[in-house]
């Protein structure tokens, strides 16, 4: 995962185009080539391998109490999960029989105030490492590692130049963590999408774990890209000038539910979420409140035919503190990780953990759309690669757009 990486194989140069100043929409335009569900878990299943996560309504009635409907509340009960205790920190309770796994158990009720700017502060990258033994089942398929592309520092304020991206938080049974995200369109709700797109190892942690919790999502974080020092005394709309969006349904790959691990695994290829967002205060929606969208694409053309892509994200990892967001722009490769997975797009990039999940960006028919996200990297922080969004990407996002995002 982009939470951070490992071993890379022996980098070879070859030529690449870089882009320099300007957006997310306005970078990806100046060189990119134009290129020509249900509610239940088994409608999702039948989907080619996309999962639909069930949902925790957040919010509390008045009384301080979390609220969930009746359904989720047994649910958690069925596990031996005190529900009244849930927001007084039991969800720090990570037992093994109570940390919950399958995709219809995905419970994230809102915690008010849990996510101060300190608490976010301290939350340290969710990292991804691929091995040398990953990257040696290629077989063939891979194209050389990349050259670095050395990441640059977008724009601020954000909300100018890249307002979709933003950072997602989350609680692991090692402490608080963090990645990045990117707001999309709802083909189903035009202009009012609560849709955020990042990676699947930032919400469940693969086939030894479960759910994370405390799911939120923070667009244009730090949007003047200040620094520690002078967010020593920053307030909450400095950090978060959208607010904070808590995830109310979730949904990622079964095969990164069955299969990823900590160096992305047989998972990696399918290392890919989208969240249903709800706002800690307030009644507009994300797209409303943010003022900008992107669309997907699923197409997912060839390496060699995809044209541009650029990478948007707030690494973490040394030497990035996670305050500022960065870009890579570059022509992908391939990487594959073994014969019987889709191979993977691959970037020359020196973003670090914590840019997992943070959207890339290709320009088709003049529109900038997401075409992929970050998933892993090498330990030496070189490149980055992301999983090709195709028809299970597909239907697990229009099932999430049909199923949840009318509530």
């Amino acid at each position: 995962m982009r939470s951070t990486p490992t071993p890379t194989p022996t980098a070879s140069r070859r030529r690449r185009t870089l882009l320099a100043g300007g957006g997310l929409l306005a970078a990806l335009a100046l060189t990119a080539t134009a290129c020509g569900g249900g509610s239940s878990e088994d409608t999702a299943s039948d989907q080619a391998g996309a999962t639909a996560s069930a949902a925790a309504d957040g919010g509390d009635g008045g009384d301080g109490k979390v609220k969930l409907p009746g359904n989720v509340a047994d649910k958690l009960k069925e596990h031996g999960i005190d529900v009244d205790a849930w927001a007084d920190g039991g969800w720090q309770d990570w037992d093994k029989d109570k940390w919950l796994s399958e995709a219809k158990d995905f419970v994230n009720p809102v915690i008010e105030g849990l996510w101060q700017p300190e608490r976010m502060q301290s939350a340290k990258a969710a990292d991804k490492t691929v091995t040398t033994k990953d990257t040696a089942a290629d077989q063939g398929v891979s194209d050389p590692a990349p050259a670095p592309v050395q990441a640059k520092a977008e724009k601020t304020p954000y909300h100018d130049n890249a307002a979709p991206v933003g950072k997602v938080f989350f609680d692991t049974p090692e402490g608080s963590a963090v990645c990045s995200g990117t707001v999309v369109k709802d083909v189903n709700h035009p202009g009012k999408s609560n849709l955020v797109w990042t990676a699947g190892h930032c919400v469940h942690a693969g086939g030894n774990g479960g759910w994370y919790r405390n799911i939120v999502f923070v667009p244009a974080y730090n949007d003047l890209g200040k620094s520690e020092a002078q967010l020593s005394n920053a307030n909450a709309s400095e950090i978060a000038p959208y607010g904070n969006w808590w995830a109310d349904w979730a949904s990622t790959s079964n095969e990164w539910i069955r299969g990823g691990s900590d160096t992305g695994g047989a998972g990696a290829a399918y290392d890919y979420s989208v969240l249903h967002v709800q706002p800690e205060q307030g009644a507009k929606s994300l797209e409303e409140t943010v003022g900008a969208a992107l669309d997907i694409d699923f197409s997912a053309p060839s390496a060699a035919e995809s044209g541009t892509m650029g990478a948007w994200g707030y690494p973490q990892a040394a030497p990035y503190n996670g305050l500022k967001m960065f870009k890579c722009i570059d022509r992908p490769g391939r990487l594959s990780l073994s014969p019987t997975l889709p191979t993977m797009y691959r970037i020359g990039c020196t973003m670090t953990g914590g840019s997992s999940g943070g959207g890339w960006f290709r320009v088709v028919d003049g529109e900038t759309k997401l075409v992929s996200n970050t998933s892993i990297g090498p330990e030496d922080n070189t490149w980055l690669a992301g999983p090709q969004l195709g028809r299970s990407a597909e239907a697990l996002y229009q099932n999430m757009s049909k199923t949840y995002s009318g509530r």
